[in-house]
């Protein structure tokens, strides 16, 4: 069972930062998750006020549903892949749109422990969509499931604190 510290954590940091940036802007965010099966939301929901800018969520685990759900295009998921900085970035995009947010952020990777369609465990992409840009963020994590998944809801709600900032200065 996965657990966040309040005080001195990194995902308690960055997303009071996220947070507090999309309440000071009056800008709204949505989240498409594979890897981390819905924690990204679980963490933005711990924070009182969020109802005001969190739009909601799909969680998109399987391949299809990336296509259904979040309008990743069927024929770049046939082309490069659940676990690609393209797909992770139509996932950012596509969850935008469909949740009519002004933000868009997304996760898809291998959390291990073994390797997926010969990507190592590890291998995530995050990704951040606003009004004006895309980015695309690739790790390479190490530890068990739970510090992958971690590490991947750190490294979004960093990245959409990044997209927020910029955009918006």
């Amino acid at each position: 069972m996965w657990r966040w510290r309040v005080v001195g954590d990194g995902v308690e940091v960055a997303v009071r930062r996220l947070v507090g940036l999309l309440l000071e802007r009056g800008v709204t965010l949505a989240t498409a998750e594979s890897l981390t099966g819905g924690m990204v939301g679980a963490v933005l929901t711990g924070v009182p006020g969020v109802s005001a800018v969190y739009r909601g969520g799909v969680v998109v685990y399987a391949t299809d549903l990336k296509a259904k759900l979040a309008g990743v295009p069927e024929d770049l998921l046939a082309a490069v892949g659940p676990v690609h900085p393209d797909t992770a970035a139509a996932l950012a995009s596509g969850v935008r749109e469909r949740l009519e947010a002004d933000y868009g952020l997304a996760t898809t990777g291998v959390a291990g422990p073994d390797p997926q369609a010969g990507i190592e465990a590890g291998t995530v992409y995050v990704a951040a969509a606003g009004p004006g840009t895309v980015q695309v963020r690739k790790l390479q994590l190490t530890g068990d499931r739970e510090a992958v998944r971690r590490g991947s809801v750190q490294s979004v709600l960093e990245l959409g604190a990044t997209v927020v900032a910029e955009e918006l200065d």
